[in-house]
């Protein structure tokens, strides 16, 4: 099965395991509840999606790769104590608590939360000397003679053995007990996931024309080759710091991330022609509603994959805007359900003073959010999601605290404003959203290029989300008169006729 429905198996799991009956105790029992055992190739996402799913279920997470510890670390260091037996008395071999079973009670004292998510990374990976100690893991529940708590979940993850030589197979009794999920990489899956969260388009467009690039393992006579997921998506980030760092990506920076050097040559020829149609078509003045002169002629004669590289590149602007309009819809949000909150005690809670008040609650909201950190959840997203609502409640701290009786009307003016900024940036994105279709039907009309621009913005879960709550009649009108599922196909076996037909690495380069 793909990542998404492996995850969605996770938290379906973890719910069945979490549910309890009407007498409190768990309704399947402990020794009922399998620890599940993630299976596939590395970097397609098996550890990232475990801080999703901690969000998600709102529960602690504590993450290990079993590979970095020793028998000691996981199971405890002995120690002698006395212990008396038939009234004799008798010295006994005993173990300190495990590092990870501690990490889990440090896990629940930080966070306040006693459910969560014991994570064991490369399970099957482990020395010859703590692998019984594992398979007395996935086996008991337990490291050493200590057992995990109750309402904690053991999910763990591997690598097949043609990925890793290191691999240990499980025998059939430890199979027998636990609940194996196998993945498979997916792109269509992928793209949806690097579409939300803001990948570098270059990387999504290169990959949609080369699909069978994704994920790539091969062992040669000159080492192993491989591009994955993981690859990608820090290649991406590292594009975006060197955009803005004025500094260019070569192949022997690509490279770095994509170990496979035919793509990574590939890609970065790519990426240069990328950069050049960019600046020769001027995409930014395009969506502000400027068609620069000749931009219509040139594209008329220009080969089909060009036509699609001007479309990525239009999809990669809107898709920047999408975003950033869903996160301060978002952020948004958050403000008006702390100014609810506030706003009530204010008028119904014990009396006190409006300016105090007012700090004791946005130190609770930050304390909240600092708990699902300290649970293990994603940290990244948490600091993206709530920095801007934390700087304008901070921001307005000091109006609060002089404005006397006059604070409810005072946030509300100051809520305005916010809501009116909101709605600014999506009329703005509107906007561009319009003057992309403008441009669309000029050049191309109801064209393949067109079904490629309905067919990815549909893909987009940030775009398919500012559609529907600002509305857009020219995407709905094309979406249905095109038949886009139908006639992607066409698409995709033409790009296919493209690669087919182009030899050599340098085939990019004009």
């Amino acid at each position: 099965m793909n990542i998404r429905r492996a995850k969605q198996e996770i938290m379906n799991t973890i719910a069945a395991y979490l549910e309890k009956d009407e007498f409190g105790d768990y309704r399947i029992p402990e020794i009922r509840q399998r620890p599940v055992l993630l299976m596939g190739p590395p970097g397609i996402g098996k550890t990232q999606i475990m801080e999703q799913i901690a969000g998600e279920c709102d529960i602690a997470l504590v993450a290990y790769t079993i590979t970095h510890h020793t028998r000691q670390s996981a199971v405890g260091l002995p120690f002698i104590t006395e212990k008396e037996y038939g009234g004799n008395t008798y010295q006994v071999t005993e173990y300190t608590m495990s590092e990870i079973i501690a990490s889990v009670y440090d896990r629940m004292e930080a966070s306040g939360k006693t459910e969560g998510i014991l994570f064991i990374d490369e399970i099957n990976c482990v020395s010859e000397t703590l692998a019984p100690t594992m398979l007395q893991f996935l086996q008991q529940k337990t490291f050493g003679n200590q057992k995990v708590p109750k309402g904690w979940i053991i999910v763990s993850a591997g690598n097949p053995p043609e990925y890793n030589k290191s691999v240990r197979e499980f025998d059939v009794v430890t199979l027998d007990r636990v609940k194996v999920i196998d993945v498979e990489p997916d792109f269509e899956v992928w793209k949806e996931y690097a579409y939300g969260i803001g990948l570098h388009n270059a990387v999504i467009s290169y990959l949609d024309i080369h699909r069978e690039n994704f994920f790539r393992c091969e062992t040669t006579v000159d080492g192993k080759r491989f591009a994955t997921a993981r690859g990608w998506e820090d290649l991406s980030e590292i594009l975006y710091a060197y955009e803005a760092l004025g500094k260019k990506v070569d192949t022997d920076v690509t490279v770095q991330y994509i170990q496979y050097p035919k793509i990574a040559q590939d890609f970065t020829n790519y990426l240069e022609l990328y950069y050049k149609y960019r600046k020769d078509y001027q995409v930014d003045s395009i969506l502000s509603g400027t068609i620069p002169e000749g931009t219509l002629g040139k594209l008329r004669y220009a080969p089909f994959d060009e036509r699609l590289q001007i479309v990525s590149l239009l999809l990669s602007r809107l898709g920047g805007r999408f975003r950033a309009v869903k996160a301060k819809d978002t952020e948004t949000g958050h403000i008006y359900g702390f100014i609810k909150e506030y706003g009530f005690e204010l008028q119904n809670g014990p009396e006190e003073e409006s300016g105090a008040l007012y700090e004791k609650h946005l130190d609770d909201l930050k304390s909240r959010v600092q708990k699902r950190v300290d649970a293990g959840q994603n940290e990244k997203e948490l600091k993206e999601e709530y920095r801007g609502v934390f700087r304008t409640l901070e921001d307005w701290m000091p109006q609060v605290k002089s404005a006397d009786g006059e604070v409810w009307e005072m946030l509300k003016e100051r809520f305005s404003s916010v809501r009116a900024e909101l709605e600014a940036e999506a009329e703005q994105t509107s906007d561009t959203l319009e003057h992309a279709f403008d441009f669309m039907e000029a050049a191309f009309g109801e064209s393949q290029e067109m079904v490629f621009f309905i067919t990815e913005l549909s893909a987009n879960a940030n775009a398919m989300w500012f559609i529907g709550e600002y509305e857009c009649p020219r995407y709905y009108r094309y979406n249905k008169a095109l038949l886009f599922e139908d006639r992607s196909a066409e698409i995709r076996k033409q790009l296919g006729e493209i690669r087919g037909g182009m030899a050599g690495e340098n085939h990019y380069i004009p």
